[in-house]
């Protein structure tokens, strides 16, 4: 099917890249600059900011408490934004719904950035919060039943990457992992993957910018044929949290989604891939008010609930 026509037309009205250096602070300015007041965001029984005082160091999160039930099953969300932009503000909105949604009480990461935080701080950050999440169980109201992580984009990649460390470090307490069109693999060759040639222009995120977004984070130390960056390169996926995966059709990204679902699967890994046609990257965060696309939401708590953790 075609590209959604709503998002036919928000596209439409941005500036074509002129190949200008990206400036993040500017660039981080403007998306401060678009979110909502609070007043038009999604009530909650209670929405806190906190620091996770963490191994690698204090971390700020914000809480997310859908009801007022004495427990809750936990979701760990790690923004997207290319290593580089994105924050608690710009997610607020989807980690709102998604708390609405399952039921769950959701912690948001504010991890570090890159060009300021190098290779592995913002790995390490998201990491460190997951274990801090676990030992909080009696602070957080944890059920003791669901910790999950779930991650947008580069927040996708990190969810990806935070899931094979707790593996390999002995730490059995994640129990899902949910990727909303993850960024995968950080070896952008164009031939790779086809949907890298057929979305490679026209759809927002463009094959030809994946390299100097992501620039900060690689340049920053961050190699691109680690498993730790580029989670597709494991070797070995045995072992990790049951999956859902999320891609768009229209996605340069969309086809390393569906090759990492499908060698999850293949690995023994209960993994579900659900592509959303007419969708583009970035569709959860920037179009779930589109009807056809609000459905993340519900297809993400049917998820947990289908494969609660024990």
């Amino acid at each position: 099917m075609p590209l959604h026509p709503q998002i036919a037309k928000v596209l439409s009205t941005l500036p074509a890249p002129d190949g200008s250096p990206l400036n993040p602070a500017a660039m981080r300015a403007g998306e401060a600059a678009r979110v909502p007041p609070m007043e038009q965001r999604l009530p909650l029984h209670g929405v806190v900011d906190a620091t996770a005082v963490t191994t690698a160091g204090e971390v700020p999160v914000r809480i997310y408490t859908p009801t007022d039930a004495d427990q809750h099953g936990l979701l760990i969300y790690l923004h997207g934004g290319a290593f580089f932009l994105g924050s608690l503000d710009t997610h607020d909105h989807l980690a709102r719904a998604l708390a609405q949604e399952t039921g769950h009480k959701v912690i948001s990461v504010g991890y570090r950035l890159a060009p300021e935080a190098a290779f592995p701080a913002g790995l390490d950050d998201c990491y460190a919060v997951v274990r801090w999440a676990a030992e909080q169980r009696e602070n957080l109201g944890w059920d003791g039943k669901n910790l999950a992580i779930a991650g947008d984009s580069s927040g996708g990649n990190f969810a990806a990457a935070v899931a094979a460390k707790a593996h390999d470090d002995g730490f059995a307490g994640i129990t899902h992992q949910i990727l909303f069109y993850p960024s995968l693999d950080l070896d952008f060759d164009a031939d790779r993957y086809p949907s890298m040639r057929e979305n490679a222009k026209g759809y927002g995120l463009e094959t030809a910018g994946l390299k100097p977004f992501n620039a900060f984070y690689l340049d920053g130390g961050a190699e691109p044929a680690s498993p730790l960056v580029s989670p597709i390169k494991r070797e070995d996926l045995g072992g990790l949290p049951p999956a859902l995966i999320i891609t768009a059709e229209f996605d340069p990204l969309r086809d390393e989604g569906e090759l990492y679902g499908q060698r999850l699967a293949e690995a023994g890994v209960e993994t579900t891939v659900s592509r959303y046609e007419g969708a583009n990257h970035g569709f959860v965060q920037n179009f779930s008010w589109i009807p056809e696309f609000h459905g993340v939401f519900s297809e993400t708590a049917e998820f947990l609930h289908r494969s609660p953790g024990k």
